[in-house]
């Protein structure tokens, strides 16, 4: 099994706290088409969320130019991944419960003011970005098949400038300070909910 290193320069990047286990990219070499599968359908809900973000928060001038384009570029990932389905001869299976978003979820304040409850929107997405940047980063390094490594370095590419994304855009709204506190605490969580996860290698999270 091939070790994957854990480096500084990701860390710097995305900031998350704990990395994927190797093991992961193994198991998701295998499970190629429920890999596939959540791949698509990770894409299409970070486009239905940046239309909900847009819908309902149409005063962000600058929020609503800046998740736009984001929207056509996600529902275009999606595209790719269900191409890249029919091309290897298989089928776009069943959406699955995504456990990993739905801790992050239960994280957020509960109660909180709106400029609370729209910075912890911000943060979610950005640290989903961050992980899935990583995940993409271990398939494009870790994988014998040289075209998938290819096609997720794309994808890696793709979501880092997404998680700048939303940082930019909670910190244009929200003070800096507040931001980066808010970000710390995600972060542990982020880390402690990635320990305690099981791995598996149908899923993207």
């Amino acid at each position: 099994m091939k070790k994957e290193v854990y480096s500084e320069h990701t860390r710097n990047i995305l900031g998350l706290q704990l990395p994927t286990d190797p093991r992961w990219v193994n198991l998701a070499e295998m499970e190629l088409a429920d890999i596939l599968t959540d791949h698509a359908y990770c894409e299409q809900k970070a486009a239905t969320t940046c239309i909900s973000l847009i819908q309902k928060n149409p005063e962000k001038t600058l929020l609503v130019q800046q998740l736009s384009p984001i929207v056509t570029e996600e529902w275009g990932h999606f595209r790719a991944v269900l191409a890249e389905l029919h091309k290897r001869g298989l089928t776009l299976g069943k959406q699955r419960k995504d456990v990993y978003v739905n801790r992050l979820l239960e994280f957020q304040k509960k109660g909180g003011s709106p400029t609370e409850r729209f910075l912890d929107q911000m943060l979610i997405m950005a640290l989903i970005e961050a992980r899935s940047c990583e995940r993409f980063k271990r398939l494009s390094e870790g994988m014998e098949d040289a075209y998938l490594r290819k096609f997720y370095r794309k994808f890696m590419e793709s979501e880092a400038g997404h998680y700048t994304l939303f940082i930019t855009l909670a910190e244009h709204y929200i003070d800096k300070k507040t931001v980066r506190a808010r970000w710390k605490e995600w972060l542990e969580f982020e880390k402690e909910l990635m320990n305690s996860m099981e791995v598996r290698g149908d899923r993207i999270h």
